[in-house]
């Protein structure tokens, strides 16, 4: 087909959909179809109640999207970039629900699956796969954020038994988990270990008066004196390797998950143009907007390329931490400024729920900062760069 009788899609000027794989197209189409009929009709409103709708996990299971990148228990073990494309197309629904599935299937069932025991995996990984459990990540604390090595929480053997005590806090599906894969000091040193809900001595506490993630379960995972068997624990690693690998599976997840919600903010942004008059002609005729529009589009693009690189990396075995903050770094700060961006476009009706850009920038005003601060990626890339640690004095 000729170039001029192709079809033009302004949020894929270089077509590099066209290079997807059959695989790939259907997943992203299957979850764009999913974002499309069950998400977009109640965002609005999930999101200005604050609440996240938990009966959504099963359908997420039935979609295949819970641990979708990992094989076995019933997990469909596809590819680096069909999941990326799933976090991007949820994503474009709402973080809320990228980040429900990126906890799940990154932070929760991949330790199991990585470092569990085989009566680990077969035990929750095919529920969780299925949505029928949920599962939720306790590493950062009200002290303890960027340096997680500094954390308080202990876990002492006493008798065959271990027992945690500690706080975590800003975890998300905390308050809805049925357990959460804590990481805690102990005298060997850091290990996860498997605490299913109702277990004595843990609580969760939900954070509420939130203005960004609202669609989203954020919590305070309080440990107090709880008691686990000794099989509670992850056997399959000691140190903060264990955790760190699981936060450099979730930004993968997250560096194109935030494209999703970009390129809904810039078709937001692109409609409005062509329709809002102002001075007797649409707004999208003016330089200054085309300006921004065609900003948009070109970083929309870079980003996407990106991602997509780093997805074939990864399918390859070759993707680094390093280049998951390059990726993350990136990708969320030219997400954030696309939806101010849009916002602009939209003036005054940008700041309402009738359009989604707001939220989208709400949103990845803590996308920005999770999983890793900006500046934390920043000197981790810095550190790459010099052969200089930047993070300790």
């Amino acid at each position: 087909m000729p170039p001029s009788a192709r079809p033009f899609d302004p949020t894929d000027l270089a077509e590099l959909g066209a290079d997807l794989s059959e695989e790939e197209r259907m997943v992203q189409q299957t979850v764009r179809a999913f974002v499309r009929d069950r998400v977009l009709p109640g965002i609005d409103g999930w999101f200005e109640r604050g609440v996240f709708p938990v009966e959504v996990a099963k359908e997420l299971g039935k979609i295949g999207v819970l641990g979708m990148h990992l094989d076995g228990y019933g997990c469909a073990g596809l590819g680096a970039v069909s999941y990326g494309l799933a976090c991007l197309e949820l994503e474009a629904g709402d973080s809320g629900f990228r980040s429900f599935v990126s906890v799940q299937g990154s932070l929760a069932m991949f330790p199991i699956w990585r470092y569990g025991s085989e009566e680990q995996k077969q035990l929750w990984l095919p529920r969780m796969a299925s949505g029928e459990v949920i599962g939720c990540f306790g590493l950062t604390e009200p002290d303890a954020g960027s340096d997680p090595g500094s954390m308080r929480t202990r876990a002492r053997r006493d008798g065959s038994d271990w027992v945690l005590d500690g706080t975590k806090m800003w975890i998300t599906n905390g308050g809805i988990a049925d357990v959460a894969v804590v990481w805690a000091q102990t005298p060997e040193g850091i290990r996860g270990f498997l605490v299913p809900r109702g277990t004595p001595g843990f609580t969760t506490n939900d954070v509420h008066r939130k203005l960004s993630l609202r669609a989203s379960v954020t919590s305070e995972l309080v440990l107090d004196g709880c008691r686990l068997p000794e099989d509670a624990a992850l056997p399959g690693v000691l140190g903060l390797k264990g955790p760190l690998s699981c936060l450099t599976e979730a930004r993968f997840g997250i560096l194109f998950g935030v494209l999703g919600a970009a390129r809904s903010c810039f078709q937001a942004a692109l409609e409005y143009s062509k329709s809002r008059l102002q001075f007797g002609r649409p707004i999208g005729g003016f330089q200054l907007t085309q300006a921004k529009l065609a900003d948009m589009a070109v970083e929309l693009e870079k980003d996407l390329l990106l991602a997509l690189q780093l997805g074939r990396l990864k399918e390859r075995g070759r993707l680094t931490p390093v280049q998951v903050s390059v990726g993350k770094l990136g990708n969320v700060r030219d997400a954030l400024e696309i939806a101010r961006a849009s916002r602009t476009i939209l003036g005054a009706n940008g700041v309402t729920l009738e359009y989604p850009v707001i939220r989208h920038a709400a949103n990845l005003e803590s996308v920005l900062t999770y999983e890793g601060t900006a500046e934390i990626h920043q000197l981790t890339i810095g550190r790459a760069l010099t052969g200089l640690d930047a993070f300790s004095s």
